[in-house]
Formats: structure tokens, C-alpha cells, sequence
């Protein structure tokens, strides 16, 4: 732990802030906040700025607030806003008493409004948001001054207050920051910092007709709660010389923005625009779809909070963009469930095998590890008899030379079980191969020979007279492409879904007592991977898991020094 610790303190932010401390600046005192808009779920990259900032917060003896800047009426929800503090706390972070909305400073953020009208830094505007675009000029040539900004205080006063009132319609006029229509820096060129918007807000309903634009809530927001250090994506550096002119022009406590690169991800997209037209049109089954890069997505899916931490840390802090490859995704989530995860059996291609030696009226227990990775865990009893399911990919009629499972005259050892040796094999008319009937060796129980002799192939199975019909959602990357997101002029990121991204298997069967399991915990079905009940068996009335993830680490495999 120790050593994690450490690492984490040569990141460029840490230093930054240790630097703060030693110095006393904010009398030595680290607050952050995580500050998510309301405007939809939260996703992976989400989950690296939620372990920033409350990760600081804890390590350099601080405070972390958890904020909803709550600025766009038009797109926010009540609905978001509590799956987002849903996911905060799934995650094992808490804010205690400290959950602020930016709308809790709707007052003090129009009387700051007026303060910088008053000290002719603001002016109302009446050109249309085409018209400022077209005045805004481009990053070679600068834009033109409205001919609305050399309006007197007393006027820009009297407007605004009939904004405030809702005498105008939405979109006919906005308060404008008075700064510099020839800045290199487009975000200073007078930017609107109040609109009209008739639209009841999820928190203060019909109160207000007019809203501050996200540029101008944000900063001061983190001034009002005393945020020491505001840790931004790197999206906001162009953004950071307008969080300081409104902290400066309006002399109040100014925190210390600090950019960081995005996470992205591959054969996802990472853009709430593009998720939720993901999720309008129908081409996933909701936010929370497994295939999803949401926390609530993959929360359904199996992925653990461990897990995601982890995967937040190693990814680590970076200041440039790059693209994190999925599979290291996986590799976190594998190596957090071998650890953790329940074993069970489970096929998902039955395939009647009969023991034609073993009593026909008999039946037992044999005991099963529940986690060979943690002993505390101990032992299960699994239903056995005669009658029994093994995978339809087990079994070969005429195998190659290195097969090592069941074939005519092979010995296989049943995990837990007894060793059994193919003796016939029955077909139906198409010649397909519908049962093997074996021999047992009863002196084998519990998968070992008395005598001594080893068999290579090791099969899981599930009795046929009490194993669980289950349906099985197999679930593929989403995206054929690695970077969906970049596309040329002729292209849609939605031309390169991946047909074959969820795959669901009808007649599976899995252990005695396994659909008892609770939704969302994942467990191992041995050899296949890890699995999840899912929701819908609730609704639907099936058993249905969800495949977390298979057991192959691709990426473990090709990193290895």
C-alpha cells in the first residue's frame, strides 16, 4: 500500500499540490469537489475523476464535495441526478453532508452577474446565437465587437432585470462578458453568461427564467464552496483564462484549475452526445446495457468498484489525450474476481452424458471448492447421479491428436467427481451426437486415483435432474472499430457498431441453487468465465446471466516482461 501511495505522489497534480501545502497556500488546505452535469449517466471516464478527486481529498487529509452543476434546465434530470450519486457511493466514496447543486447559487451568481454589469463588464446583447457565431470570428482573425456592448450601465441594468422577469423570449437576448473580441483565445471573446430559458428546472422549478452558462457557475461555484484545487480534463485548459477573469473581476477566493487528459477507451465511444443517441435510437437497451461504458452499464454487467479503482489507477494521470486499450479494462476486472469471485458449474451447450455403471436409483453429494484463490471460502455440496449434462465442446467423435477432453475410449476426469471413460455414443437421424454413455470408476471420487494414474483432461458438468435451465447473454465490444470516434466526412460512428456485440444462448444449465444467487454478484462458471445474474430475471421470469468477461487475458498475456 505503501508503495502505491508513493507512486501516486509523482503525478504532475500531486506535486502540484504538495508544492500548495508546503507553501500554506489556502492555509495549507486541499478541497476538491467532483462536479458532474445532471444531463446524463456517468461513465468510465467518470470513474477516473471521481478516484481523483476524492482520492486527494482522503490522502492529503482534505474535503472532497460532490456537486451537480445543474446549469441546462434543457437537458438535466432528476433521474441522472440521483443515478449519479447512486454511482458515487457504489464506487465507496462518501461527501458526507457535502452535496451542493449549482442552482443552490442561482442568488449569488445573478448578483455577481450585476456586480460586473455595474463595474461595465458585462453588457445584454440582442444578437441572435447565429448572429455571435458569425461575429465571433476564428482563431487566424478576430471578431467584431456587438453593436450591443457600448450600452450604458443603467440600461444593461434595467434589461437584465426584465430578463430576470421573463419579459423576453427565449433566445432574444443574452448578458455578455465585456473582455476582448481580439483574443487568440475564442472563450474570451465577450461569452454569454446568462441566457433566457422559459424551461422549470428539476430543483427550482419555474423561479427562474434565465440561467447562467456552465463557463460562468462553474468557477464560481468552486469559490463559494472554498475549493482549493479544481481538476478539470483537458478539454477546460482554453477554458481556465475565463475561470480566472471571473474570479479576478469579481475579487472573490479564486481556486487553482488544474487540466488533466480525458480517459478514452477502445471499441467504446466516450461522449454522453453519442451515448444517449446510442440509447434514443435503440441500438443499446438503455444506459445500464452491459455493453455500455456507464457505471451503471457495467455495475450490470459484473465489473466491481475494486476493479474500476484499480483500473483508474494503473491508466493513472496524463497530460496528453491518449487511448486506454479495453483489454486492460479486463485485465483489472479478472484479476479482481479471481481473487473474489464464487466458483459454479455450469454448461452452456448441454450434452446428455449417462454412466451406465453407476446405480440407477442412486444420487449424492460431492463437495466443490468455492474459491481455490481464498481457503476461507470452503467447500460446497453439487447434486450427482448417473444422469448427467457436459458441454456439447468437450466431447469429439474423432479428435485430433493433442485433444485432451471426452472421446470414444478417452478417461476424463469430472471436476470434483469421479473419472469416467467414454464407452458409446448415441445419434440422432441427422447424425448428430445426442449422448455418451460412460463407465465410472467409483475408487476416483473426489477427482483423484487411488492407483496413481493421471488423466490431462478435466471437464465441468451439472446433474441433469436438478440443474437450472438458465439463458446466457454473451456480450462482445461494441464497436467493430478501435476508435469509433474517428471517423472521415462520409462516415457515421454508429456505421461501425458491431452486429455481434450481444449474443444470448437459450438452454444452458448450471448448478443446483445458482438462480437463488444475488443480481449483480459475480461468480466463475469454471472454464467459461465470469457471469452475473442479471435484473431481468425478475422481470422476465428466466434465470439470465450475463457474461462478465471470459477467462482468456489477452492483455496479461501480450505485457508480460
Amino acid at each position: 500500500m505503501e508503495e502505491k501511495d508513493s507512486e501516486k505522489k509523482l503525478d504532475f497534480i500531486r506535486n502540484h499540490i504538495t508544492e500548495d501545502v508546503s507553501k500554506q497556500k489556502n492555509d495549507g488546505r486541499v478541497h476538491t469537489r467532483f462536479p458532474p452535469e445532471p444531463n446524463g449517466y456517468l461513465h468510465l471516464g467518470h470513474v477516473k475523476s471521481i478516484c481523483l478527486n476524492f482520492g486527494i481529498a482522503k490522502e492529503f487529509g482534505g474535503l472532497c464535495n460532490l456537486r451537480l452543476d445543474d446549469t441546462n434546465p434543457v437537458a438535466e434530470k432528476i433521474e441522472y441526478a440521483n443515478a449519479i450519486k447512486q454511482d458515487v457511493k457504489w464506487l465507496g466514496f462518501c461527501w458526507d453532508n457535502r452535496l451542493f447543486h449549482a442552482s443552490d447559487y442561482f442568488e449569488q451568481l445573478h448578483e455577481w452577474a450585476i456586480a460586473l454589469i455595474k463595474k461595465d463588464k458585462a453588457f445584454v446583447c440582442d444578437l441572435s446565437f447565429e448572429e455571435m457565431r458569425q461575429n465571433r470570428g476564428t482563431l487566424v482573425s478576430p471578431g467584431k465587437n456587438s453593436p450591443y456592448r457600448d450600452r450604458s450601465i443603467e440600461e444593461n441594468l434595467e434589461l437584465f432585470k426584465q430578463m430576470k422577469e421573463g419579459e423576453f423570449p427565449d433566445g432574444s437576448k443574452t448578458l455578455r462578458a465585456k473582455i476582448n473580441m481580439s483574443s487568440p483565445n475564442l472563450n474570451l471573446r465577450d461569452p454569454v453568461i446568462y441566457r433566457i430559458l422559459h424551461k422549470e428546472h428539476p430543483k427550482t422549478g419555474n423561479k427562474w427564467k434565465i440561467y447562467p452558462s456552465y463557463d460562468f457557475a462553474h468557477g464560481q461555484s468552486d469559490s463559494i464552496e472554498g475549493i482549493t484545487h479544481s481538476l478539470c480534463t483537458l478539454e477546460f485548459e482554453h477554458h481556465r483564462p475565463l475561470y480566472d477573469w471571473f474570479c479576478e473581476n469579481l475579487e472573490i477566493h479564486h481556486p487553482q484549475q488544474i487540466e488533466f487528459a480525458r480517459l478514452n477507451l477502445t471499441y467504446v465511444v466516450m461522449s454522453k452526445r453519442k451515448m444517449l443517441r446510442l440509447v434514443d435510437e435503440g441500438y443499446v437497451n438503455g444506459w445500464d446495457d452491459p455493453r455500455m461504458p456507464t457505471i451503471q452499464g457495467m455495475r450490470r454487467r459484473g465489473f466491481t468498484p475494486d476493479s474500476l479503482i484499480a483500473f483508474s489507477e494503473r491508466v493513472g494521470l496524463a497530460k496528453r489525450e491518449n487511448t486506454i486499450e479495453v483489454e486492460l479494462l479486463e485485465h483489472c476486472l479478472r484479476h479482481d474476481l479471481n481473487k473474489k469471485a464464487p466458483r459454479r458449474l455450469g454448461v452452456l451447450h448441454p450434452l446428455k452424458l449417462t454412466i451406465k455403471n453407476y446405480p440407477k436409483d442412486k444420487s449424492e453429494e460431492v463437495d466443490a471448492v468455492n474459491n481455490p484463490e481464498d481457503d476461507s471460502e470452503g467447500s460446497r455440496k453439487v447434486p450427482f447421479s448417473g444422469e448427467l449434462l457436459i458441454d456439447k465442446n468437450d466431447f469429439m467423435e474423432n479428435p485430433p491428436k493433442k485433444y485432451f477432453r471426452l472421446a470414444p475410449g478417452r478417461e476424463v476426469r469430472l471436476k470434483y467427481a469421479y473419472y469416467v471413460t467414454c464407452e458409446e455414443i448415441v445419434k440422432d437421424e441427422k447424425g448428430d451426437v445426442v449422448e455418451v454413455i460412460c463407465t465410472y470408476d467409483p475408487a476416483t471420487k473426489g477427482g483423484d486415483s487411488p492407483d496413481g494414474r493421471k488423466v490431462k483432461g478435466t471437464i465441468q458438468w451439472v446433474d441433469a435432474k436438478t440443474s437450472v435451465p438458465t439463458k446466457v447473454r454473451l456480450y462482445d465490444r461494441l464497436f467493430s472499430k478501435p476508435n469509433p470516434e474517428e471517423c472521415n466526412e462520409n462516415e457515421d460512428f454508429i456505421d461501425h457498431l458491431n452486429p455481434n456485440s450481444l449474443k444470448t444462448i437459450e438452454n444452458c444449465m448450471t448448478e443446483s441453487g445458482l438462480d437463488q444467487i444475488e443480481t449483480g454478484i459475480p461468480f466463475q462458471l469454471e472454464r467459461i468465465g465470469y457471469f452475473c445474474k442479471d435484473p431481468d430475471s425478475h422481470t422476465l421470469g428466466d434465470f439470465i446471466l450475463n457474461r462478465t468477461v471470459p477467462l482468456r487475458d489477452s492483455w496479461s498475456k501480450s505485457n508480460k516482461n
